[in-house]
């Protein structure tokens, strides 16, 4: 995500798992509810307990006149603990119907928890499937600063959004992003409109009845909050990096002409992201660009990133980019660990200038020491407020310290290791946890095994410590 100060908003749920289990008829419960959070730091009831996801099927009918969303999801999970009940994220909309291993399950809503009861109590290991079907107009989530997630709909169409909590606006989940899980997305909608998501188009065929069907399959593993449905009129462009990445780009005609130049490095970054970072995590890079004004910020949605129109200049290309290794591959392990995403997808644009005749590494920390905004605009931000591993509140964990603060962390590691060891260091991340989940803990313990440095000095002062770091 680009730098922004942006509110996060919290999941309101109560508990009725209580009365379900007590509604239940004939034998023993061998199972125990699952839990209806997963008590993050900053929010505690996003994502449940008791199973992780291994895969969802989400089938979508969309119609941009109405608003109307018609969805089934089909949810592959596996229980983590005998469960008699569980429950998926999901915001409005209406639920028609659910079934769990192909029988109908009862379930109930109370905020934006839908409370699952099997036929069946589920076995620890047991893998099952539970197929929801729903519908309504979805809505988008308003954070305290403004700024909105969820569904959003543009002038021609609409976008799912999902940092933090926004995919449930558009589908039920375990919306976490310590649950990864892979993904087919199908879209259906009227003729004319694109329909655009993650990962691979596997196909686009007309349904014969004046409408379109895109299916769209992520093989790679996905925090929901990456996931995205973005449906418009727009113009469509493909093609491969060097190395054979395939490209497919999705921009607002109004939005193309400014878009063609950031966009044109896209392959190139790719190329360089690999030599700088490792091998490019997924089969598939691109970005979708959405009329100019629809959010106010971009988002690292997975192999495509999403763009409030015409990207601003090559380095939010790279930053987007960046994620695709930091943030999106490794991913972080609870709302707390988001300098893992951000201060490394700042930190590669301070690389990407420093290796393409700009500013170093270098002179940007020491701009951002000296307040000189002629190195690097964002140097007189409030980028010391707090540590970038503890952020003070939900509101601030995409603070400046986050990302500014979190780059400068990485850039004393460097000065202590020095660039051979550094370097390798970063590599070494984004391959050993590669498709996975880390929080700063593992990275802290990491980088000193990597680099077989002592820098418990640099965690003091810049990751944890309180004040302005000199």
């Amino acid at each position: 995500m680009e730098p922004r100060a942006r509110s996060r908003l919290s999941v309101t749920a109560a508990a009725v798992l209580l009365a379900l289990t007590a509604a239940c008829t004939g034998g023993t419960v061998q199972g125990r509810p699952g839990a209806a959070g997963l008590r993050d730091p900053y929010f505690p009831k996003a994502g449940n307990g008791g199973y992780q996801v291994e895969h969802y099927a989400l089938d979508l009918d969309y119609d941009p006149a109405d608003g109307q969303l018609n969805g089934t999801a089909v949810i592959t999970a596996r229980a983590e603990q005998g469960l008699s009940s569980f429950n998926l994220d999901l915001s409005g909309l209406r639920v028609e119907d659910v079934t769990v291993q192909g029988a109908a399950a009862r379930f109930n809503r109370t905020g934006n928890e839908l409370t699952v009861r099997p036929a069946e109590d589920l076995k620890k290991g047991e893998v099952f499937r539970t197929e929801v079907d729903y519908a309504g107009k979805p809505k988008a989530l308003a954070d305290p600063d403004g700024s909105e997630e969820g569904w959003i709909t543009t002038g021609d169409g609409a976008v799912g959004v999902g940092e933090p909590v926004g995919s449930m606006t558009w589908f039920p989940g375990n919306h976490h992003p310590s649950d990864k899980a892979t993904y087919d997305i199908t879209l259906t909608v009227p003729r004319g409109y694109e329909a655009v998501s993650n990962g691979e188009l596997r196909s686009r065929s007309d349904t014969g009845d004046g409408r379109t069907e895109f299916a769209w399959h992520s093989p790679e593993p996905m925090a929901s909050y990456l996931a995205t449905a973005a449906v418009g009129k727009y113009e469509v462009t493909k093609g491969r990096t060097p190395s054979g990445v395939a490209v497919y780009n999705a921009v607002a005609p109004e939005e193309a002409a400014l878009s063609e130049g950031p966009l044109a490095r896209l392959p190139e970054m790719v190329e360089w992201g690999s030599g700088r970072f490792g091998p490019y995590p997924f089969s598939t890079a691109g970005a979708i660009v959405l009329p100019g004004g629809t959010l106010a910020y971009a988002l690292e949605t997975q192999t495509k990133p999403v763009y409030p129109g015409a990207p601003a200049d090559e380095e939010l290309v790279l930053h987007e980019l960046a994620h695709q290794w930091f943030g999106n591959s490794v991913s972080p392990k609870s709302w707390k660990d988001m300098w893992l995403n951000e201060g490394f997808a700042t930190y590669a644009e301070w690389l990407w200038a420093e290796d393409h005749g700009g500013h170093t590494a270098q002179a940007r920390f020491e701009a951002f020491l000296a307040g000189d905004t002629e190195v690097d605009a964002e140097a007189d931000s409030d980028w010391a407020a707090f540590p970038p591993a503890a952020p003070p509140g939900p509101e601030h964990i995409s603070g400046s310290p986050v990302y500014q603060r979190g780059a400068m962390v990485l850039h004393r590691i460097r000065q202590e290791v020095g660039d051979e060891k550094f370097f390798a260091l970063l590599r070494g991340w984004a391959a050993d946890h590669r498709h996975g989940n880390a929080s700063t803990a593992d990275f802290t313990a990491y980088a000193e095994r990597k680099t077989g440095h002592d820098l418990k000095k640099v965690w003091d002062v810049w990751l944890y410590g309180e004040g302005r770091p000199r």
